[in-house]
């Protein structure tokens, strides 16, 4: 009795679960079968010599007369509105049972900010500035995994070199003619770069979403701290990386000349640590020199692991039943009366 109420129970689950996904397939089966009817009945009659030619003579012209070709040929017509119909339904989609998965969570961004302001190009760094940041840059790459990476550049105004992309081979190929010479106008605004990162970020849905600076210095820290402010508002941790030394070196002109001050004295391009790392704690971030570039990335990576594992719901928080798509259950019967309908003579 038991049993019986288990599977009474079962079946009423079932009954009450079913339902086709995309049940206007099945308004094909009437057409379908209408199709088969017309078909066949065009396929007799003209097979049927009888009013054109007389009987004694049919007799005698018809060679299989033991009527098993025409036998075959009644038989052949209902299989083929069979695979028709096994076809809608299964392009009808039967379902009757739900299967979780993880909801889908966006992978982390990353924009990075590069300056380009003459500064860049000082020698204190060997062969300098600029060609060590993009060394620095490429190991930031090399440590993105799945994450997507957009690239600002800066001097005067700001240039999206690549937008967001999961594409970092592309972002490398791209780093080595980034150098001060390349900008219409010399300046060092950091400010309207940020704002431009920031608007890269916004464009995508991750959960986490880092905005990394490398800069020796720029010449607008009160709007550059604004900036830095409301990013951290938009949940965006800003993280600065500095380039260059405290000592510095001769500031160069474009023609390479060394450029003088108010004084005379040649120009030093220091690196100022200080306000850097002001701008990073006001972005929520961290401020770094270029050899704990690997420490503040491994960060950046543990915080990607973290919501990649822990258990589904850890990971993303969201987990999603759909139904599953039963009509795949169709297609082995399916291939077996399209192959033997595919036999010649058949049809």
């Amino acid at each position: 009795m038991n049993s019986a109420s288990a599977l009474l129970n079962v079946v009423s689950a079932f009954l009450h679960a079913f339902h086709f996904l995309r049940p206007l397939w099945l308004a094909a089966i009437p057409v379908l079968w209408g199709l088969v009817y017309w078909r066949a009945r065009r396929h007799r009659q003209a097979q049927d010599w009888s009013r054109v030619i007389d009987p004694q003579l049919m007799a005698a012209l018809r060679l299989d007369s033991s009527g098993g070709g025409r036998q075959r040929d009644r038989q052949a017509w209902p299989w083929l509105a069979l695979a028709w119909t096994l076809a809608a339904v299964a392009l009808a989609g039967p379902t009757w049972q739900r299967i979780a998965s993880e909801a889908y969570r966006a992978p982390a961004a990353w924009a990075v900010v590069l300056d380009l302001s003459p500064s860049m190009a000082s020698a204190d760094l060997a062969p300098n500035r600029i060609t060590r940041a993009r060394y620095v840059l490429d190991d930031i790459l090399a440590s993105a995994r799945d994450a997507r990476v957009g690239l600002v550049v800066f001097g005067e105004e700001p240039f999206v070199v690549t937008p967001l992309t999961e594409d970092v081979a592309t972002v490398r190929a791209l780093l080595p003619p980034l150098v001060p010479d390349i900008m219409p106008n010399a300046g060092d605004h950091l400010a309207p770069a940020l704002e431009q990162a920031a608007q890269l970020l916004k464009q995508v849905s991750a959960k986490d979403r880092r905005l990394i600076v490398l800069t020796d210095g720029f010449d607008d820290p009160a709007a550059a701290m604004t900036a830095a402010k409301a990013i951290r508002a938009q949940g965006i941790d800003l993280s600065v990386v500095g380039i260059g030394t405290p000592g510095g070196a001769p500031l160069r002109d474009a023609q390479g000349n060394f450029s003088p001050d108010n004084k005379g004295y040649a120009r030093m391009a220091r690196l100022d640590v200080d306000r850097l790392r002001q701008l990073a704690s006001i972005g929520g971030g961290r401020y770094v020199d270029m050899g704990q570039v690997p420490a503040l990335t491994a960060g950046f990576q543990s915080v990607q692991s973290a919501q990649a594992s822990g258990g589904t719901r850890a990971a993303s928080g969201i987990e999603i039943a759909h139904w599953q798509d039963g009509g795949v259950w169709l297609l082995p019967l399916l291939l077996i009366l399209v192959a033997v309908l595919s036999r010649k003579g058949w049809l």
